[in-house]
């Protein structure tokens, strides 16, 4: 699903989700948790509003085995690592270009 379909659905996501969805526009593998570090860098680096989401992998939807691994390895780092951290961001076109900037 593309952002402009999950913004659709709802204004706020959390950032692994919009991490697949971005990864997903450009055909990009999304499950490599060290990419998201650097996506999530960039998006701080830009000043994109992020507020930090205490996210259980169950609540993120995360039925699938690669999901579920995925959150759960950024888990590991996330009390050190700012970038290993699951977000809120507001999903309007100044998000969106920061975020389709980093590919």
């Amino acid at each position: 699903m593309s952002l402009d379909e999950i913004r659709q659905k709802v204004i706020f996501h959390n950032s692994v989700d919009v991490w697949i969805s971005a990864c997903g526009e450009k055909n990009k593998d999304w499950t490599n948790p060290e990419d998201y570090k650097q996506f999530i860098a960039h998006l701080l680096k830009n000043n994109l509003n992020l507020k930090a989401f205490n996210l259980c992998t169950h609540e993120a939807g995360a039925t699938e085995e690669e999901k579920t691994k995925f959150t759960e390895i950024l888990a590991e780092t996330k009390a050190t690592d700012p970038n290993s951290q699951t977000y809120t961001i507001k999903l309007n076109d100044s998000a969106i270009g920061i975020i389709r900037s980093y590919f």
